[in-house]
This record gives C-alpha cells, sequence and structure tokens, in this order.
C-alpha cells in the first residue's frame, strides 16, 4: 500500500511538472507568433514600398545603420521611411526568417529578403515588448551582392 502511495503522488508531481512544461511551450509559441506579427509590416514594405507600412513597425526613437554597395548608412526610423518609399515596390521579393530569440520583453530577429530593390539583404532587429506590443527598437543590417 506504501509503495501504490507513492508511485501515485510520483504520477500527481508529474503530471503537474508536465503541464507546467506545455505551458511554457504555449507562452513560447505565442511570444513567438506575436514577434513574427510585429515584423509583419515591415516584411510587407519590402513588396508593397510602403514607407509608413514600414515606419509603424518601429518605435519612435528607432534607429537603422547598415550598408548598400559598401556605403553605410545610419539613420532613423523616420528618414528609412522615406528610402522604402523612394525604393518604391519589389513584387518579386522574397523573405526568410532565420531565427527569432526572445528573452521576456526582450526579443532579436534575423530575416533574410532576396530581391528587395535587386539586392539581397540581411537584416537583424532588436524588438522590445511594452504596454503588451512588440515593436522594433533598432535594426543593422547589410546588402550582399546584387541578385
Amino acid at each position: 500500500m506504501k509503495t501504490l502511495t507513492v508511485v501515485f503522488l510520483s504520477l500527481i508531481a508529474l503530471n503537474g511538472f508536465a503541464q507546467e512544461v506545455v505551458n511554457q511551450d504555449k507562452k513560447s509559441f505565442d511570444a513567438y507568433q506575436e514577434v513574427v506579427k510585429a515584423l509583419h509590416p515591415y516584411i510587407q514594405s519590402a513588396k508593397t514600398g510602403d514607407g509608413k507600412l514600414s515606419r509603424s513597425a518601429f518605435y519612435a526613437h528607432a534607429h537603422v545603420v547598415g550598408s548598400v554597395d559598401g556605403t553605410v548608412y545610419d539613420l532613423t526610423a523616420d528618414q528609412f521611411e522615406g528610402i522604402v518609399d523612394e525604393g518604391g515596390p519589389s513584387e518579386n521579393v522574397r523573405h526568410h526568417i532565420a531565427w527569432i530569440d526572445i528573452s521576456g520583453p526582450a526579443a532579436a530577429a534575423k530575416v533574410e529578403f532576396y530581391d528587395w530593390s535587386g539586392f539581397r539583404f540581411t537584416d537583424f532587429f532588436v524588438l522590445y515588448k511594452k504596454n503588451g506590443k512588440w515593436k522594433i527598437s533598432g535594426k543593422v543590417y547589410d546588402s550582399h551582392s546584387r541578385n
């Protein structure tokens, strides 16, 4: 009887642990999807050439640094909005979210773009969740050789 009681209590404890793992997995999956959703306006702006859509993904203080054809650009998110507008639509652009890493309200993401205005880009984003909403705090990028 004592053995049966120990086994029963062990099963109850194991079930509680398993439920906690399931809850953590769901939270992790949900957070990942929230970050993907936060990146979506930026990703869509590559296709549409809509600078305002791109700008909506960033915090007001956000900064963008990177290079195109060896020229380094150091821009505010407002200035980057203008560049997206100037570049116009890239209807054949493709993207791939290579990874997302989340720790509490902080996240980082790597997104690859192919044929955005004739370039291949690797973008690294830093995001922050404030008042329940993820936004991009900064972006660092590199353009590769032209497609």
